[in-house]
């Protein structure tokens, strides 16, 4: 009976003892294996930017005066000579005084030209002024007639804002230059307008856009720049529309940088392949996901798990799992997304890896 208690006991030291022993060699281990697997990479450049109209019309008055009426609101479709605004001519005292004074001395010199012209046709009737005479005389009363005429018409452009130049409507209605959508409007009823003129670039009224033609247009830093061309497909994503993707391709490089905070950027233009599907509005912001390369059903590892050294890769292989060797072994990789790595040689699917529990190189 006494030995049959004394082997249990033993028995149950012994395991007792192989237990210990694994746990401590489980406690001392400082890794973990990962096998290769098979997946998909894809190397992408990201953009930063906004869905905007390929082109917005920026609406201004070539009268001074003060906004009168407003014909249409933010949102609305308009066609082409659609009538927008309604501006109030509003000369200044001295632009007031100075027309009509210009358009009187211009009918002073009319009247006198007339009273000349009909003397020298008297002259020229009883054979005492030449032919040329006459000629110049009435010359000069269709240069003085077209002097009123000009003088007539700025001082009623200056007054009521309308005037015909030889069947030419001219008037104090803005009328929309293209067909698209009221975007915004920067002044209100009763604003001071400030006249578009060459030497001055006048008060902007309203945008009128087309709504059917957008574009993505963002930034890409130059780490990436150097990777993409025309042509190359995107995949956009707005921010109000995080579940709809956005497929379009790349129609502008712009071949200089700009820095903003401290980053060097390139501008580009990404066009859309479709809309009519999406509600997008201007002025969204958005990603694009501009693809470089891709390769499917490769043999894929984490990325993390990639050291170099002497412009080689490598990863760490466990010959021996009990005694914890750990070797280098030499790969070749492919493409990258940042997260996992093609391999192209050195791995093949179900080789095992290891990834330090606690990196130690």
């Amino acid at each position: 009976m006494k030995k049959i208690l004394i082997i249990i006991v033993l028995i149950v030291i012994a395991i007792a003892a192989v237990v210990v022993v694994r746990k401590r060699k489980a406690e001392k281990k400082t890794f973990k294996m990962i096998p290769v697997q098979r997946g998909d990479v894809t190397e992408k450049a990201i953009a930063i930017g906004q869905i905007v109209p390929r082109q917005d019309i920026s609406i201004k008055s070539k009268i001074r005066g003060i906004l009168k009426k407003r014909f249409v609101e933010i949102g609305d479709k308009v066609k082409v000579n659609t009538q927008l605004i309604e501006v109030n001519p509003d000369p200044t005292p001295i632009e007031f005084m100075r027309a009509k004074r210009q358009m009187e001395i211009a009918r002073v010199i009319k009247d006198n030209a007339e009273t000349e012209c009909i003397r020298s046709k008297q002259l020229l009737d009883g054979k005492w002024a030449s032919q040329q005479e006459y000629d110049d005389c009435k010359q000069m009363l269709d240069e003085t007639k077209l002097r009123f005429e000009m003088a007539k018409e700025n001082f009623d452009l200056i007054t009521k804002g309308k005037v015909e130049m030889k069947g030419q409507k001219i008037d104090n209605i803005i009328r929309s230059p293209i067909e698209g959508t009221v975007l915004e409007f920067f002044v209100d009823e009763g604003d001071p307008i400030v006249p578009l003129t060459s030497s001055q670039a006048g008060t902007p009224l309203m945008t009128v856009a087309d709504m059917t033609d957008l574009i993505f247009e963002g930034t890409v830093d130059e780490i990436d720049v150097g990777k993409i061309e025309e042509g190359i497909t995107a995949i956009i994503t707005a921010g109000a529309l995080p579940d709809k993707k956005i497929y379009g391709i790349i129609s502008e490089i712009s071949p200089k940088a700009k820095r903003e905070a401290n980053a060097t950027l390139f501008k580009i233009e990404i066009e859309f392949a479709m809309t009519n599907t999406l509600n997008l509005r201007a002025g969204y912001s958005a990603t694009a996901k501009i693809i470089i390369a891709e390769t499917t059903n490769a043999p894929i590892i984490p990325e993390r798990l990639i050291f170099y050294s002497n412009d080689f890769a490598y990863v760490e292989i466990c010959e021996d799992e009990e005694s914890q060797i750990i070797k280098p072994k030499k790969i070749t990789t492919g493409l990258s997304d940042g997260m996992s790595t093609e391999i192209k040689n050195g791995l093949k699917e179900g080789d095992l890896i290891v990834e330090r529990l606690k990196k130690e190189w």
